[in-house]
């Protein structure tokens, strides 16, 4: 992981009283929406505002990322051109059917980053894989655009897309086929060696639904989740930042193992389980993770 993300949080195109607000906020980043936020007639001076954000307003340690409009409609190309003046530190983009997708974004900003003289390729793509019944299907492809750091999913685009009448049954578990979209995320993800980021919860008065939707996700190896309501940042956080006592079980793991191959064994007997060699990654990826929070 070369970037802390866990709750990744929106924030509504050109509302300064919610930017300001956010700021203040634990979330690791902040996506500065353009497209469902934004009516179309607002489009342009969202844009505009946008971009003066991002060069004037101080973000702190706050990841600075824009949610474009898809390419396809009149305004995506547009929110590239105008907002790599003010050079975000990463775009979510929505709506992606195909890896051609990407690569037109990565030659746009690519010619934005000379025409504004950026440093090449540090902008990154954080990539909405299954809104669209196409993403779905083509996702095990999106990680080798060389600017994708990261693949999420959406449920509720994915739902208008193919017509589902709703994505969770009457228990709150997702259907199978949103099952499906959000296993495919990760799988993906973790080939491309990318982060894997949860959606959303869209019932922001059901916290413990959510606390449960996180634990699942973590649970699985997800690493973030975006977020919809300041509510939802201190529960995302605290279940994607591993515990005391996880950080320090996994110190005595790795401990355990470099006596352990002094005698040279990687297998052997840790708190009465037999652990190897996947049992060391787990606990170096839970450390890493635990160093970018700044607690280990």
């Amino acid at each position: 992981m070369s970037r802390l993300r866990r709750a990744v949080h929106f924030v509504p195109g050109a509302n300064e009283k919610m930017l300001q607000k956010s700021l203040a906020l634990p979330a690791d980043s902040l996506v500065l929406d353009l497209e469902d936020a934004v009516t179309p007639e607002n489009k342009d001076s969202a844009r505009v505002t946008v971009t003066r954000w991002l060069k004037e307003v101080d973000f702190g340690r706050q990841e600075r990322m824009v949610r474009m409009n898809p390419l396809d409609t009149p305004w995506g190309v547009k929110d590239l051109e105008v907002t790599m003046q003010g050079k975000p530190d990463s775009y979510l983009v929505p709506k992606v059917r195909t890896k051609d997708d990407l690569l037109r974004i990565d030659t746009i900003i690519s010619r934005m980053e000379r025409e504004y003289g950026h440093p090449p390729g540090e902008v990154k793509l954080v990539v909405l894989s299954t809104e669209t019944p196409q993403g779905l299907l083509n996702i095990r492809d999106f990680g080798a655009c060389p600017r994708v750091d990261s693949l999420s999913w959406g449920a509720e685009d994915l739902s208008a897309s193919i017509g589902a009448r709703r994505n969770r049954d009457e228990h709150g578990q997702f259907l199978e086929v949103f099952r499906y979209a959000r296993i495919m995320t990760l799988l993906a993800a973790t080939a491309a060696d990318v982060q894997p980021l949860d959606t959303v919860f869209v019932d922001i008065k059901d916290t413990e639904g959510l606390r449960r939707d996180c634990l699942e996700g973590a649970w699985m190896g997800f690493t973030g989740k975006i977020t919809i309501h300041p509510s939802q940042i201190e529960i995302v956080n605290e279940i994607f930042t591993p515990s005391a006592e996880e950080i320090a079980e996994s110190k005595e793991l790795l401990a355990a193992f470099e006596e352990n191959q002094k005698a040279g064994k990687m297998a052997f007997s840790f708190k009465g389980q037999m652990v190897d060699v996947p049992h060391l990654t787990r606990a170096r990826t839970i450390l890493e993770r635990a160093r970018l929070a700044g607690i280990a």
